[in-house]
This record gives C-alpha cells, sequence and structure tokens, in this order.
C-alpha cells in the first residue's frame, strides 16, 4: 500500500443555477491572452447538447481515454508506434471549429462610420485570422439554456441508451440542466501516458495535473489522449495548456477561483486518501458498469487508524490527514455515496464527482386537486422529468442502480425537512426508506443546503519543505522582479531537453529607492 493525497472536488448538480460566473472568472484568470481566446479551462454546459468541443463525450470518434486489451490498459488512441506515425497529422485532433472560432465585433465601426440613411453594424471580426465573419454558427455555450434545435442536442451521446428520445423534443417532456466541466485531475490521466515529451505529470503530494511549458513541444497527443477534451492548444506560444486547479491558491489553503466566486454554492474542494498502488488494478476493472465501484475501493479511510500511520510512513502530513478526515469529498462520494464521477467507462478515474440533479415531475397536475401532503408535492422517482438512463450514461457507464440510491437519499432529505418545517413533525419513515438516519440527514441539511464556506473548502497549505532538493536555494527567488522570474516561456532548441537535476540560483534583481528631498531642505 502507498497513500497518497489527491485534491478533489464535488458539483452539487441539484443547485447549479448556469449563471457561468465561474467560468468567467476562470477565463479572467488564467486564460485573458492572446492565444487562448477558445480555451476555457472551466464552462458550463446545458445538457442535453453536444457540449464543448462537440461531441466531446463520444469515444468512439475521439479515442479518448484507456481501452482494455488482452487484460491490459492501452491508450485508446494507440501505441507509441502510432503516436510516432501520426505525430505530425493525428487524425484524431479537434479542430477550432469543433470548439469554435473565437471572434469580436468591429465596434469601431459604430463610432467612426460618417452619417449615413440606415445604423452601421458591428460585424463579427475573428480573433485568430482576423477576417470579417459572415455568420456566427457555433460558440462555446451556444446551446446555453436549450438553445438551438432538437435536432442538434439529440446527437446528445447519452441519449443513445434512452428510449424514445424523439419524444424529449416535445415542450411538455422536454428537460435540461447545467453541468460544469474543468480538468478532472485524474488519478489514471491519459494525457499524461500520451505526451511524446514527458510534459505532463501528475504532482505526487496533491495529484494536481500539469504541464511543464518549457519541455512541451506542442505534439497536441494530450489533446487527442484526453477523453474529456480538456487540454487546449495555444496557438500563439505553440503550447498545450490546461486547467491548473488553481494551485497557487490551493498551496496557500486557498479553494479554486471557480470554487470561491461559485453564486450557487455547488463546488466543494477537499483532500481524498488513495492507494497508488492499486490505480492500474482496479482501472482495469473487466466490466464497465462496475468501474464507479472499483473506484470507490480505492480511496481509502482517513478515520482508520492503519491507514493513519500508513500515511504518515509515506510523507503525507499531518495536516493533510486531519483535511482528509474533515474532507466534505469522501462525506459525499464513500459515506453517503450521492456524488458520482464523469463517465468513469474512460477508466481515467476522475476526481471531479457530481451530485444528480433532481428535476420537475413529467406529469401533469390537475388544477382542481392541489397537492397537499409532502408525497404529493415531492417528486417520485419513477415521475422524474430527466431520464435515468441518461444520468446513468452519464455517471455511472450506464448502471442505474448508484443513480437511483443517490436520488432517492436527495427526495427523502427534501421530504424529511418539509416534514419539519411545514407539517411541523418530523416524518422519519422518509428517512428510513432511503437507508438515512437523523444525524446523518441533518448533516447533509448542512453541508447541500447551507454549504457553509467551511464546510465546502478543506484545504490544508501545502508542505514546500517537502517538496524541494534545496529549499533554501529558492528563498527569495521570486521576490520583486518584472515578470516571471521562475521562467522565461523561452526553452533551447533540443528535442529532448534534459531533466533539471539541481536547484537553479537565485536570481533576485535589488530593489533601488530613489532619495527623498524636501522642497524647503534643497531651497
Amino acid at each position: 500500500m502507498k497513500v497518497r493525497a489527491q485534491f478533489a472536488l464535488v458539483f452539487n448538480l441539484d443547485k447549479c443555477i448556469g449563471c457561468h460566473t465561474c467560468s468567467v472568472t476562470c477565463k479572467n484568470t488564467w486564460t485573458n491572452r492572446r492565444g487562448t481566446e477558445y480555451i476555457w479551462f472551466n464552462n458550463v454546459e446545458t445538457k442535453p447538447g453536444v457540449g464543448y468541443p462537440k461531441n466531446w463525450e463520444n469515444q468512439d470518434h475521439w479515442h479518448g481515454g484507456w481501452v482494455r486489451k488482452n487484460g491490459k490498459l492501452h491508450l485508446k488512441q494507440g501505441g507509441r508506434l502510432w503516436e510516432l506515425m501520426t505525430i505530425f497529422a493525428n487524425p484524431h485532433l479537434p479542430e477550432i471549429l469543433d470548439y469554435y472560432e473565437p471572434f469580436s465585433f468591429n465596434y469601431s465601426h459604430l463610432v467612426d462610420t460618417p452619417l449615413v440613411e440606415t445604423a452601421p453594424v458591428a460585424r463579427p471580426v475573428s480573433l485568430v485570422s482576423g477576417r470579417t465573419l459572415d455568420k456566427i454558427n457555433w460558440s462555446g455555450n451556444w446551446e446555453d439554456q436549450l438553445g438551438g434545435t432538437y435536432k442538434t442536442r439529440s446527437v446528445d451521446y447519452n441519449l443513445r441508451e434512452v428510449s424514445n428520445k424523439e419524444l424529449l423534443g416535445e415542450f411538455e417532456k422536454t428537460f435540461f440542466f447545467y453541468l460544469p466541466r474543468m480538468c478532472n485531475h485524474c488519478l489514471n490521466p491519459a494525457c499524461v501516458a500520451g505526451c511524446p515529451s514527458g510534459a505532463i505529470y501528475k504532482r505526487e503530494e496533491d495529484g494536481i495535473v500539469l504541464i511543464d511549458q518549457d519541455r512541451c513541444r506542442g505534439w497536441r497527443m494530450c489533446i487527442s489522449a484526453c477523453p474529456y477534451k480538456k487540454v487546449y492548444f495555444n496557438w500563439e506560444s505553440g503550447k498545450s495548456e490546461k486547467c491548473i486547479a488553481c494551485y497557487p491558491r490551493v498551496e496557500s489553503g486557498l479553494p479554486t477561483i471557480c470554487s470561491d466566486t461559485c453564486v450557487g454554492r455547488i463546488r466543494y474542494n477537499g483532500i481524498m486518501l488513495y492507494d497508488a498502488d492499486r490505480i492500474a488494478e482496479y482501472a482495469n476493472t473487466e466490466n464497465l458498469e462496475d468501474l464507479y465501484e472499483a473506484q470507490l475501493q480505492i480511496f481509502l479511510d482517513p478515520h482508520d487508524p492503519e491507514i493513519v500511520a500508513q500515511a504518515r510512513r509515506d510523507g503525507v502530513p499531518d495536516s493533510w490527514i486531519d483535511a482528509a478526515q474533515r474532507s466534505p469529498i469522501y462525506k459525499m462520494a464513500v459515506d453517503w455515496k450521492i456524488a458520482l464521477p464523469l463517465h468513469p467507462e474512460f477508466r481515467t478515474l476522475p476526481m471531479v464527482w457530481y451530485v444528480p440533479p433532481l428535476s420537475p415531475m413529467g406529469r401533469e397536475i390537475h388544477p382542481k386537486r392541489i397537492p397537499k401532503t409532502a408525497d404529493e408535492v415531492l417528486p417520485r422517482l419513477e415521475s422524474l422529468r430527466i431520464p435515468i438512463d441518461y444520468l446513468a450514461s452519464l455517471f455511472t457507464a450506464g448502471k442505474r442502480e448508484p443513480v437511483i440510491a443517490a436520488l432517492t437519499k436527495l427526495i427523502a432529505l427534501r421530504a424529511y425537512q418539509r416534514s419539519i418545517h411545514v407539517d411541523k413533525s418530523a416524518n422519519l419513515d422518509v428517512l428510513s426508506g432511503a437507508d438515512l438516519d437523523v444525524a446523518t440527514a441533518q448533516e447533509m441539511y448542512r453541508y447541500l443546503a447551507l454549504a457553509h464556506y467551511d464546510d465546502r473548502f478543506v484545504i490544508p497549505t501545502s508542505h514546500q519543505e517537502t517538496m524541494m532538493d534545496d529549499p533554501y536555494d529558492f528563498q527569495g527567488q521570486n521576490g520583486f522582479v518584472f515578470g516571471n522570474d521562475s521562467s522565461t516561456g523561452i526553452s533551447p532548441p533540443e528535442i529532448f531537453p534534459k531533466r533539471r537535476k539541481e536547484s537553479p540560483g537565485a536570481n533576485v534583481q535589488p530593489l533601488h529607492f530613489r532619495p527623498y528631498y524636501n522642497n524647503k531642505d534643497t531651497a
């Protein structure tokens, strides 16, 4: 057993209002520069829909993630020989139009145009080529709140197993919910295995997956290898980029910027302990529907004294063990089992989990008979408008039982709280029917409904002294300097750069202050 700590997140889809605050703050923080106009480390999709980029879930087309061949895991896009043969012409690489061609508008034309009889129009202009676009056909959020036609949305990969999906296009039967997405920082990342340059790595101390910009050569095999399509190509720098989980904030004990600014309080940050020696075993589970249960088994109980002792021997700090014991991620994913992973069939073992959404009733309420009891007001599981098969395809590789169990607990929690606040009498029968007790229901209510800051974000500060061979050599290096002194972003012209073996010397520019003279003294 090798105990490792992993930074993980949970998104409560039942509370997401689709405001896109997370996307905007992430965009302004990390990708507000030339070459990243089309890049959204965090985006919010409306489901059902094809998403961003188009049809990213269909790995029969994109060949991302892992597949099981002859009892072993292999990259679905191919091995080293395939990468060598297609390194200059990757057939599985998304094009710019699969995302969208970033654009702005010629606003100056509205101001500079001379007086004419017809009002001037600001035409769309491409931010890549600078040419004037005739028509905007797609964008990063084209399908927001069921925008577009059902014919386009019906291509959604998760609708393939839903019966009578043609009827879902009717107004009375339609449904939608929001799906925020970011890099999953997987335990078994395909992007790391697919990089020919070895530029992508998973940090041992917190599991965050990063790209070394000095070693990246822009081969873009990581983009096709990632089944979630959360690695992007910066066309200005010629490097690949991805979500960095706001690691400068996380190292300081702060949540990611998307989580901190979330209006609906749907995001939870925390630490999970897992057995790194069993990643290959559980990712290689034969039956796709068993991958969700297999990933649950890789997580370790942070309250177990043997696990705690082994974690200390493996170098996990006590503050991180304490954070894992108070982690909201472990409560939702393992204890309560109401959070589910996104597409576990990709075999990457993602570490961003989702609480599935409830939905309105799919039946009509008679106007002469207004429902009064809790059983009539709250929707029954079989009457929810979102098909169970759709959610199962999205979160559990098609297995219905975990989705039904999670939704049953969420409905029971609402019924229990309604009985307290409306009927003034706690209904314990609904809790027993969902395999919940009063203490668990109250704790779930605190985490899901109230969602206080300290409950949502349990993030320990990093221990940089344990991550460097010579931490004192780095002391004061990133002080008052102009620009980024850690890396110039310019790599030497080498196809196979050498690994840095020792810490660079400090290169601090001293501050020079001008002496202050009083006018009276100089007079």
